[in-house]
């Protein structure tokens, strides 16, 4: 089913007529014309049924006797099809909130989500023809939609790498909005916007998961910083051995690469100890 324009005349002109016949009809009665005004007179009941108004951002599908004409999406009053059907629908912008929807993550961690979809529909016969109830259907849509997303991703991770639903909010919607917008294709409807409004581990969960994620942090906080002393220890031997003011064997280098660690990855202000003998 396509949405296609149905027959329509601008409504003022088509009452102009309609009244017009009925003042016809009523001379020729009084006339006693009664061959002539009784047709005169069903031809205007008959156009008077085709009478419709449009509100605006609305479209009004016409069927007629089971058959779908077309559809008029300008609005204001026409003059359509006599004794077919209109069914108003909604071309408006509209939101729909899910509910906090209980999925796994791609690790298998519990989690809660929940989104706000923005669509409006973009062809009424398919909205109103190729499925029961486009309303429900974009409501059942969009929580599978939301569902299969977060399974494909972790909540978090430290890894740079990795895409995650805390971490790369940008790149999930988008990708929720091209899967929701697959799925709504066949009911005519155009996904705007899908965005992440919750997000959170479940309750069951939530404390282990928050002491995890502190233990993942300090041990990767952890490793940039042996890194950086390491860097640093290997610069300051190699800067004093440039100079060649001194002479440091292997013990020596050692003994200082080893105060340098202390010093720099120590959680506390390192004391130092003044030797005034010597190594041996």
């Amino acid at each position: 089913m396509k949405e296609k324009n149905v027959f329509q005349v601008n409504g003022f002109i088509g009452i102009l007529a309609i009244v017009a016949l009925l003042g016809l009809s009523v001379w020729l009665l009084i006339n006693e014309l009664f061959s002539v005004a009784i047709p005169l007179l069903a031809v205007a009941v008959l156009l008077a049924s085709g009478i419709t108004i449009v509100q605006p951002n609305k479209a009004a599908v016409v069927t007629f006797f089971g058959k779908y004409l077309g559809t008029i999406r300008n609005n204001g009053l026409y003059l359509t099809v006599p004794l077919s059907l209109r069914r108003n629908v909604s071309l408006r912008v509209r939101n729909f909130n899910s509910k906090r929807l209980k999925v796994n993550d791609v690790e298998g961690n519990p989690i809660e989500i929940a989104a706000v979809i923005v669509f409006k529909v973009v062809d009424s016969a398919k909205a109103v023809f190729d499925v029961d109830n486009y309303e429900e259907f974009v409501e059942i849509q969009s929580e599978t939609a939301i569902r299969h997303v977060a399974t494909k991703y972790p909540y978090d991770t430290f890894e740079d790498a990795d895409l995650t639903l805390r971490g790369n909010a940008e790149e999930v919607s988008n990708e929720l909005t091209a899967d929701l917008q697959a799925r709504l294709n066949v009911a005519g409807v155009e996904v705007i916007e899908a965005r992440l409004t919750h997000l959170a581990y479940s309750t069951e969960i939530a404390q282990a998961m928050l002491q995890r994620q502190q233990a993942t942090a300090i041990i990767s906080a952890r490793q940039k910083i042996v890194e950086g002393a390491v860097g640093m220890a290997q610069m300051a031997i190699k800067q004093l051995e440039a100079d060649n003011t001194i002479d440091l064997d292997d013990e020596r280098k050692v003994q200082m690469v080893n105060n340098l660690l202390v010093a720099i990855v120590a959680e506390k202000p390192a004391q130092p100890v003044i030797n005034t003998g010597t190594l041996y």
